[in-house]
């Protein structure tokens, strides 16, 4: 199962870094950039966060707060935002069910082989939890790029 434009974003409510509950309900009424990488610390996870770290002026010009999701212990998360200076918030989904409903998790291959884990993904939601754009295997670079793409294009065509 995939989410496309316009589908409700499902609500979930993870432990972050520092073991508190984020929910994101109480994101409401902000858009929000959600992306899923497979593991801290990792090269390609690395850039991904690095990316929305150094991206985050022009998020905030925008409105729109990160998210990243990804199956670590919050103290795992800690390590990594401490490590890269990760300004935004980092939540942990170990059993996965959240990386499901996005669609986020499923059969990739590695290295010639056929495995299930986390599907590099990225979400932009609006205000209301609607999502505005659905990217499944999106380059790490390219996550805050592709949302601040969607944003200036709409502001674009509201002219």
């Amino acid at each position: 199962m995939r989410l496309h434009e316009g589908d409700q974003a499902p609500e979930f409510c993870l432990p972050d870094a520092s073991g508190q509950e984020l929910c994101l309900g109480a994101l409401r009424g902000r858009k929000v950039l959600v992306y899923f990488y497979p593991k801290a610390g990792t090269p390609g996870c690395t850039r991904q966060a690095c990316a929305v770290r150094d991206a985050r002026a022009d998020l905030a010009r925008a409105g729109v707060v990160a998210v990243g999701i990804s199956p670590d212990s919050p103290r795992t998360l800690a390590s990594f935002q401490a490590k890269h200076n990760l300004e935004f918030q980092l939540v942990s989904d170990p059993q996965r069910e959240v990386a499901k409903a996005y669609g986020a998790y499923g059969e990739k291959k590695m290295y010639g082989k056929t495995t299930e884990g986390i599907l590099r993904s990225a979400f932009l939601l609006d205000e209301q939890g609607r999502i505005l754009g659905a990217w499944y295997g999106i380059k790490p670079e390219a996550t805050p790029a592709v949302a601040l793409g969607i944003l200036k294009k709409q502001s674009e065509e509201s002219r």
